[in-house]
Order: structure tokens, then C-alpha cells, then sequence
């Protein structure tokens, strides 16, 4: 069982970091997400894996599960959807500033353009 865990924490994190590597933002968006999954289902194995075990101590029970991982899990699952929330309202502004998805900042439509024509942000601001 450890090792099936194990596994699938490691191909998790494994796609997060190769979709984070990506060049446009919604793969890195997904990566991130994935990476973040990853690392919580670390943090939650971590606490040992106990089936039907109670995670506070009554009288009577001998085996109980660690309820200190379960906490930091869902703190974090919180704290990961509030980043990715930041991170979609970032791309999204990216996109509608520079007309492209490209977070690597060489845009493949413009790439053998003369890069001097092309307004910089500051420039768009003082027009407008």
C-alpha cells in the first residue's frame, strides 16, 4: 500500500514539474495545482496510513490516527486554492495586457519582429 502511495505522489509531482515547465499559462496553472496535490497527499501519509482508527483518544481504543497531519492537509488545501486563484487572476491580466498566453515572455507571433516597434507597458499608459 505504501509503495502505491508513494508512487502516485511521485508521478503527481513529477507531471506538476514538467507542466510548470511549460511555456503558456494554463499548463503552469495545472502543474502548480498538480505540484500542490502532490504535496498534500505527502503531508497526509506522513501521519501513517490507519484504516478505521479514530483520530482522538477515547477509553478503550489502542490504535488511533494522528490528527496533526489531517490539520495541516486541510490548511493547506485552503492556502493552495486561494494561490491558484491568484495565480488563474494573474494569467488572465497577462493575457488581456500582452494579447498572449506565453509566461516564458518571448511570444512566438512576435518572436522575428523587430522587438524596438513594440510598445513597452509604460509607453501604452502615458498614450492612453
Amino acid at each position: 500500500m505504501e509503495f502505491l502511495v508513494a508512487s502516485a505522489i511521485g508521478v503527481m509531482a513529477a507531471a506538476g514539474i514538467y507542466l510548470m515547465l511549460r511555456a503558456r499559462t494554463y499548463p503552469v496553472v495545472l502543474g502548480l495545482a498538480l505540484l500542490t496535490y502532490a504535496t498534500n497527499t505527502f503531508l497526509f501519509v506522513s501521519g501513517r496510513l490507519t484504516v478505521n482508527a479514530p483520530p482522538v483518544i477515547r477509553d478503550g481504543i489502542t490504535t488511533y490516527t494522528d490528527p496533526l497531519p489531517q490539520a495541516l492537509v486541510l490548511t493547506a488545501i485552503v492556502i493552495s486554492f486561494g494561490m491558484t486563484a491568484v495565480i488563474v487572476v494573474l494569467g488572465l491580466r497577462s493575457y488581456l495586457e500582452s494579447d498572449t498566453d506565453q509566461v516564458d515572455g518571448k511570444p512566438e507571433d512576435i518572436e522575428n519582429e523587430n522587438l524596438e516597434s513594440v510598445p513597452t507597458a509604460a509607453e501604452r499608459k502615458a498614450d492612453q
